[in-house]
């Protein structure tokens, strides 16, 4: 059986971080906001007839093979492939992924690829996962490869697509489609990749030590990223975009307070110019310190902020907000 799956990564528009455990069950209606976009991670399964397996990256043009599943279990390389192969206990297949998404991106680009290749494994290995038992894999296993908790958000747009709140909460966490016209959205935003990917693992750890421990700046600042959250979810379910502009403003200078590596002066540059031509307003994706940042801007001034982004050493990229999730094909 060959089978190919794919699943979106994410543009975080407000409330990132907030989802990870336990920092949500200190912040009353904690909730997360993204919006799936269409740079894809995607996942082939190659059967083959030796009892070996084979894992590949495209991306990352590295490659192994084992005997025997049980082989997999503490591989240094291509790790999160490897784990997640040993879960399903893989046999007698070639499991080949590549990404759309630029290394170190903050689009969620390893939640997207862990939402695939779990989907296309549980294919192969003939299991019926409902959304939560596969969501829950997905988080489990990639936070025994990055050693530290893993946020709750990221797997959600990969697996449903759309545009979405992610509320937190003491009884579960609950995925609520918001009514909003992609087509709005993404005609007022501009993605770029600042060219330094970033290591959300390591920034996330800190902070969430840093919360546990009582730090009271890092406790305020969440409660600040929790109440422009709830606003911008308010202003976009009503089509408000000054409003719209002014949380995510006010989501962003909280979340600089969080670590001092959250911006760059490389990451401050680049908004700067693309609010000299016209942005309402702009944030890094993810954890910071590099990666990807997106611009809200008036749909008149977009092509204004693509130049100033590109002509300050940002890569434009392309997308769309994507409806579709998790996609399972085989044959």
């Amino acid at each position: 059986m060959h089978i190919r799956a794919s699943a979106p990564t994410r543009i975080d528009l407000a409330g990132g971080t907030l989802d990870i455990w336990p920092i949500y069950l200190f912040h009353q209606n904690a909730q997360t906001l993204n919006a799936a976009i269409s740079l894809r991670a995607h996942v082939e399964i190659l059967p083959r007839s030796d009892g070996k397996v084979g894992l590949e990256s495209i991306d990352t043009g590295t490659s192994l093979e084992v005997s025997d599943w049980h082989e997999l279990e503490q591989l240094d390389r291509l790790p999160l492939l490897a784990k997640l192969a040993y879960f399903f206990q893989a046999a007698n297949l070639t499991l080949r992924t590549r990404g759309e998404s630029p290394a170190g991106a903050g689009i969620a680009g390893s939640s997207a690829l862990n939402i695939a290749v779990c989907g296309a494994l549980a294919r192969w290995a003939g299991m019926a996962l409902d959304a939560d038992t596969l969501l829950n894999i997905a988080m489990n296993v990639e936070a025994q490869v990055i050693n530290v908790p893993t946020g709750l958000q990221d797997y959600r747009p990969a697996y449903y697509g759309g545009i979405a709140s992610i509320e937190l909460r003491a009884d579960g966490v609950k995925r609520v489609p918001l009514k909003i016209d992609p087509a709005e959205l993404q005609r007022r935003i501009v993605l770029a990749y600042t060219g330094a990917p970033r290591n959300s693992g390591t920034n996330n750890w800190d902070i969430t030590k840093r919360h546990i421990d009582g730090d009271r700046q890092v406790f305020d600042c969440f409660e600040r990223i929790r109440d422009a959250t709830s606003g911008l979810r308010a202003a976009l379910t009503r089509t408000d975009w000054k409003s719209v502009a002014r949380y995510l403003r006010l989501e962003w200078d909280a979340r600089k307070q969080l670590a001092p590596g959250v911006t760059t002066p490389a990451i401050d540059d680049l908004i700067a110019g693309a609010s000299s031509a016209g942005a309402r307003a702009a944030k890094v994706c993810g954890a910071g310190g590099g990666g990807c940042l997106f611009c809200l801007a008036d749909p008149a001034d977009v092509p204004a902020v693509q130049k100033a982004l590109a002509d300050g050493g940002a890569r434009l990229l392309e997308y769309h907000i994507e409806t579709a999730g998790l996609l399972i094909e085989s044959d």
